[in-house]
């Protein structure tokens, strides 16, 4: 499959990033789908601007919110939106501001980023404006500048996290847009991969946690079915090492979940394109994997 923008087996520069960049189409509101939404709730929760895009401050405010935070509790964040385009990260995140976070108050200290990227949501899109993932670019000076504010909003919080769970989805768009996009932009031949029929966590390598990730996908196979593994025993190329669970090295790889240290952390990911799932649905798997997730820390605590 060859991709519309840059020479195969040449990685882009600037002037293909550019191109990539004006190819990019408004899909969907950030300011209707996901501010609103933000300002429904503002009477609820602390609120804080933890910074702004700079393609347009006004139009791209970076929000997250705090419950009534009460000392000795247990903190937990929650991400979504990491990638822009995987919308129930982001609707489940707020779905679950608005109809679950209530039960955890005087419980667990909550944290709440709802959208990460949101230039990204409104071109349905993995990258950053500058054809950055985010999603790899949680380290030191890092590239893009969502990440980077997220971590700093991590780390004025100035507390030991024992919880991030982040919000993600697989898509069919995966394999017929940010795959061959991201082939393209390295100089790499595209190698095509399968996309799990269902929901399943990535672990730590580093930190696998295996009874947390199994409560929380026991809870989430209530709402939505878990993916089984591929022939050879996979997800997404990776080992299958227990039911709808794999690991990654979340530290080396940059991802977002390794930001705060945690002892329990996890990424969701489910599958919105799935014949057997609604967008409803999977919204509701998030909330069903975020809840699961703190009734778990509550334990250990």
């Amino acid at each position: 499959m060859s991709y519309p923008i840059g020479t195969p087996g040449i990685p882009w520069g600037d002037a293909e990033k550019l191109a990539w960049f004006n190819s990019r189409d408004v899909k969907r509101s950030y300011a209707g789908e996901v501010l609103s939404r933000i300002d429904a709730l503002k009477a609820q929760f602390n609120w804080q601007q933890y910074g702004a895009l700079s393609l347009d401050a006004a139009k791209f405010p970076l929000w997250a919110a705090k419950n009534n935070w009460q000392p000795g509790l247990p903190c937990a964040l929650v991400t979504g939106g990491v990638h822009g385009y995987e919308t129930s990260g982001v609707q489940g995140a707020l779905d679950f501001l608005e109809h679950r976070a209530k039960d955890y108050q005087g419980r667990v200290n909550l944290l709440v980023a709802p959208c990460v990227s949101p230039w990204a949501y409104e071109m349905i899109h993995r990258w950053n404006p500058k054809a950055v993932d985010p999603n790899r670019s949680f380290v030191e000076n890092s590239p893009a500048e969502e990440s980077a504010a997220l971590m700093a909003l991590v780390a004025d919080q100035g507390v030991q996290f024992g919880l991030h769970i982040d919000l993600h989805e697989t898509t069919d768009s995966d394999e017929t847009e940010f795959r061959p996009a991201l082939a393209a932009r390295d100089g790499k031949d595209y190698e095509p991969d399968g996309i799990p029929d269902g929901f399943y966590l990535v672990g730590d390598t580093e930190n696998p946690q295996p009874e947390f990730q199994r409560f929380v996908i026991a809870a989430v196979e209530k709402v939505t079915h878990i993916a089984p593994p591929d022939s050879d025993g996979k997800i997404i190329g990776s080992e299958v090492v227990q039911h709808g669970v794999i690991n990654y090295p979340l530290h080396k790889l940059g991802l977002c979940a390794s930001i705060t240290g945690a002892k329990l952390t996890t990424t969701t990911e489910v599958y919105p394109d799935s014949p057997k799932a609604t967008a409803e649905e999977c919204n509701a798997a998030q909330v069903a994997a975020v809840c699961a997730a703190l009734d778990y820390l509550l334990t250990q605590n």
